[in-house]
């Protein structure tokens, strides 16, 4: 229990320190981001919601819209409010409770033309936004092809189409996977912050999921599969091509982000989202409450 106390004062310390470094506002990222009109995807996930907190927490931007869809029957403002509900959020709420004001929902769908998004909104997007985070992503490892594709990689080009079109851009931030290069090939070895060879073209992978069955897809790019080990890395590798030749010209970056876990100070002391209650927080918990005995490496390699 003490090392626990001590981890949990030192990360208290230091969130009064960042706390007071914010307050002086003389951040050089601070000024980047003032008056700054930002459009985030993916911002009801775990990272998404992680990145809108921190900028309106950190920074004085002048509105974050937000890219929702309509989903299992929910409107967007719902799934809104199931997001503000989150205890991430409780800080922010308390320091800058009329946050919500700046905070607008886009209702699209990244994986439609044009982010499904109407006209009339995208001409506006386009007239005001300055920067750009992708998030959005499907993150189930066995997801299907179709479905994959039509997210991870058709998403990354409608969002790189809306990139284009803004007039006064200052960033794109385009948040892929460590894994999207890991392949078997490169076990023991070195996968470097780089630009890798993309399995199929994006453009071929999009046609192909638009024109065939889920089982014939499968079959088509099974050779491919050989390497990655599962949708979602093969497809954030494709969709790194799209930011290689589309994104030429733009400010535009990539990050990659290995598994997320709960959090160790920012903004909340131990928040985990209960959806990673599926991933690696939710192993670890339950090994400690003894609901799991047993864990199979070797099986999780394979998969």
């Amino acid at each position: 229990m003490r090392i626990i106390e001590a981890i949990q004062e030192e990360a208290r310390a230091t969130n009064d320190a960042i706390k007071k470094a914010i307050s002086s506002g003389d951040s050089s990222v601070q000024k980047f981001y003032d008056n700054a009109v930002v459009f985030v995807t993916g911002g009801s996930g775990f990272v998404g919601k992680h990145m809108i907190e921190k900028i309106f927490r950190s920074s004085n931007v002048r509105k974050v819209y937000m890219l929702l869809r309509v989903k299992k029957g929910k409107a967007v403002q719902e799934r809104l409010k199931a997001v503000l509900d989150d205890p991430l959020f409780e800080e922010l709420l308390k320091e800058q409770p009329n946050f919500v004001n700046k905070l607008e929902i886009v209702e699209g769908d990244s994986s439609e033309d044009n982010l499904g998004i109407d006209d009339k909104t995208w001409a506006r997007l386009s007239d005001e936004v300055n920067i750009i985070f992708h998030v959005a992503a499907s993150v189930n490892f066995r997801e299907s092809l179709k479905i994959a594709t039509f997210t991870n990689i058709k998403g990354t080009r409608e969002i790189l189409k809306l990139a284009k079109a803004c007039k006064h851009l200052k960033s794109v931030v385009h948040v892929s996977t460590a894994y999207s290069h890991a392949t078997k090939d490169r076990i023991k070895g070195d996968v470097k912050d780089d630009f890798y060879q993309s399995p199929i073209p994006p453009e071929t992978m999009i046609q192909l999921a638009k024109s065939v069955g889920d089982d014939k897809l499968d079959a088509m790019i099974e050779p491919f599969m050989d390497q990655w080990p599962n949708s979602y890395a093969i497809t954030k590798a494709v969709a790194e091509e799209l930011v290689r030749v589309m994104g030429e010209g733009l400010p535009i970056c990539i990050v990659r982000p290995a598994i997320v876990v709960s959090a160790y100070r920012e903004p909340k002391l131990g928040w985990v989202d209960v959806k990673n209650a599926y991933g690696p927080s939710g192993v670890i918990k339950g090994i400690q409450f003894g609901a799991i005995t047993f864990f199979g490496f070797d099986n999780l390699q394979k998969q």
